[in-house]
């Protein structure tokens, strides 16, 4: 039986020198989010696919290149994702494995987590409460720094100027011999936004400026790593964010908030591996302190995680391990301690070289209480294969479970302690194809259906409001992803595209005379799609992109919808200027290329037309 590894995966590990290791064959160790996600729809974006989102938000990457839809505040500010449906709160986001969601909130902001801060992305779509814990039921994000080893000396500034006062500055500075490894990275972003906008707020539609929606944001990632003798590995990291914002107000409106955040995560793994199983054992935190106006809201989450990841026999592979979350919230109206235990245990059993199963089991108790137990179970079945193409079936059902936030249980008035978890049930099954030759095929085309029951919503009760578990939500729909690509003569070019159509309704509302009820959920579109083209020669690039957003209901019971909008965006980049042994790679790209009048939400604000120029110096 070969030695499972650990690798350059989302958690951020680089794979070990094989001739640390006294065997003959070494095997690549795949984190949980593939090693037993059978069945599940799970993709990722490669460094140098980020490298053109450097400077913008995760949020970005996400409306801009993914079927997930991300509700946006205006330039800079709140980005909430919605997977198939579901609202923020039903996404989780890991970084090197730590969940980072608010405590207080049960989500993330994604137009604070900068793409400069991390080197991988995957995203995975569906229910995966099983295999990944709360919140994960629409799907989940998971983020890493990468760790390589012998790579010597690497160093790197980047410089970005562009429209609306944007100025983006970042560095890195790195080491790695055979046993040791070091990145550095910092980084500071600034825009003012004084975007021109029409003021729908105002009388006769004035086109005025915006003047408070200024954005700066810092911050540092350091990642350190060890091997250690021949079995062992020891890697840490941390990253610090901070914030300032001045939050964009509603059009018509002249309000001058203004809020803070910074966030400080640090996690630290040590690895040991035997000749069938992997030992990891995992502590960390994360500390979000936000400021709006004068009000200050603090939360800490300390993390202590085992697991044993072991080869039973040549089809038999299984997972098994334990997670202890201690929660201390200091927010402006409580402060409450919460105390979190979880068992995990995953199998995996390989069939065959085309059929494998995976079963996905996890309990969690929160503060005495017994979160829904979450079974997963899931299946790849490679059902043909000829010299050049393959078509696999993935399918895949189970629970998930969300529970209710510190906010929805303790902010004082309306909290509500006798809230219960909010549950799922879920389906899906998939097809893809691959076909390889003069042209490259991928093809995908997935289905999926969803219920969430004890759906929590915050309702009127006499001066305040007060969350209950009231709704039962329906969500179902397809997901289309493609990819084709060639080359002719030295250019090589590729096209992906992308639809999603999602149907996600209330089945069971506040009262019978709730009008909500058969209607689609707000700001939920049925249709979204998005496309891409690249041409490569040698040293330049060209793309072009859309992205198209369909129509959104503005509230529950849809009397006004936000019109749907379409946005292109295009660029070009060469990376062949060298000075000695400095390569100077830079890049142009205008985004919102026909000056599209849009908004996300209703009466919020966004750019039209901008331009962004970007230069790197790298060692």
């Amino acid at each position: 039986m070969t030695l499972l590894l650990w690798v350059y995966s989302f958690v951020g590990f680089g794979q070990i020198s094989q001739d640390t290791i006294p065997l003959a064959e070494v095997e690549v160790y795949a984190p949980a989010l593939d090693r037993f996600a059978q069945g599940q729809k799970v993709f990722s974006w490669d460094k140098k696919e980020m490298e053109a989102y450097q400077g913008r938000s995760l949020g970005d990457i996400l409306q801009e290149k993914s079927p997930v839809f991300v509700r946006q505040y205006g330039a800079g500010m709140i980005a909430s994702p919605s997977f198939r449906g579901t609202s923020a709160g039903h996404t989780a986001v890991f970084w090197n494995g730590l969940p980072i969601n608010s405590p207080s909130l049960g989500q993330s902001d994604l137009s604070i987590l900068p793409v400069t801060a991390f080197d991988q992305m995957h995203l995975q779509f569906g229910n995966a409460g099983a295999l990944f814990g709360n919140e994960a039921i629409g799907g989940s994000v998971h983020l890493g720094t990468a760790t390589e080893f012998g790579k010597g000396v690497e160093a790197g500034i980047t410089q970005q100027i562009g429209s609306f006062g944007l100025f983006n500055s970042s560095a890195l500075g790195g080491f790695s011999s055979k046993n040791f490894s070091s990145k550095t990275k910092i980084y500071r972003q600034f825009s003012k936004n004084n975007f021109p906008y029409k003021d729908l707020g105002q009388f006769g539609t004035p086109e005025v400026k915006e003047n408070h929606a200024q954005f700066e944001q810092i911050g540092l990632v350091q990642d350190l790593a060890w091997n250690l003798k021949e079995s062992n590995q020891l890697k840490t990291a941390f990253w610090w964010n901070k914030t300032n914002r001045q939050v964009q107000p509603v059009m018509g409106s002249k309000t001058n908030d203004e809020q803070e955040d910074q966030a400080f995560r640090a996690v630290i793994d040590y690895f040991h591996f035997g000749s069938t199983s992997v030992w990891n054992l995992k502590t960390g935190f994360v500390r979000n302190e936000q400021t709006f106006n004068a009000s200050e809201n603090n939360s800490t989450q300390y993390f202590l995680s085992g697991d044993w990841d072991q080869g039973i026999t040549e089809r038999w592979t299984s997972k098994l391990g334990a997670r202890y979350t201690l929660t201390k919230g200091d927010l402006s109206t409580y402060q409450e301690d919460e105390n979190r235990i979880e068992l995990y245990q995953s199998t995996k059993f390989t069939a065959s070289e085309k059929l494998s199963f995976a079963l996905n089991l996890r309990q969690l108790v929160y503060d005495g209480t017994f979160a829904p137990f979450t079974p997963n179970l899931g299946m790849d079945w490679e059902l043909w294969s000829g010299s050049s193409q393959t078509i696999l079936l993935k399918t895949s059902a189970g629970k998930g479970f969300k529970v209710p936030t510190l906010n929805d249980r303790f902010w004082n008035p309306g909290g509500n302690p006798d809230l219960l978890p909010e549950e799922s049930l879920s389906g899906e099954v998939g097809l893809t194809w691959n076909k390889k030759g003069n042209l490259n095929w991928n093809q995908s085309l997935t289905y999926y259906k969803m219920s969430v029951d004890n759906w929590i919503i915050w309702l009127p009760k006499g001066s305040f409001w007060t969350p209950e578990n009231i709704k039962k939500v329906s969500n179902q729909g397809i997901e289309y992803q493609g990819s084709v690509g060639g080359s002719f003569s030295s250019w090589k070019w590729k096209i992906t595209t992308s639809y999603t159509f999602s149907k996600a309704v209330t089945t069971e509302g506040i009262d019978e005379n709730d009008q909500s009820v058969g209607r689609q959920l707000p700001y939920t579109p049925k249709h979204q799609a998005n496309a891409k083209i690249k041409i490569d020669q040698q040293a330049l690039s060209v793309f072009v992109s859309t992205f198209y957003v369909g129509e959104r209901a503005v509230t529950a019971d849809n009397p006004r919808l936000m019109p749907s909008y379409q946005l292109f965006n295009m660029g070009m980049g060469y990376n062949k200027f060298q000075l000695g042994k400095i390569h100077l790679p830079l890049s142009f790209q205008i985004n919102n290329l026909f000056d599209t009048d849009y908004q996300v939400l209703y009466l919020r604000a966004m750019p039209g037309r901008s331009y962004q120029f970007n230069v790197s110096i790298l060692l």
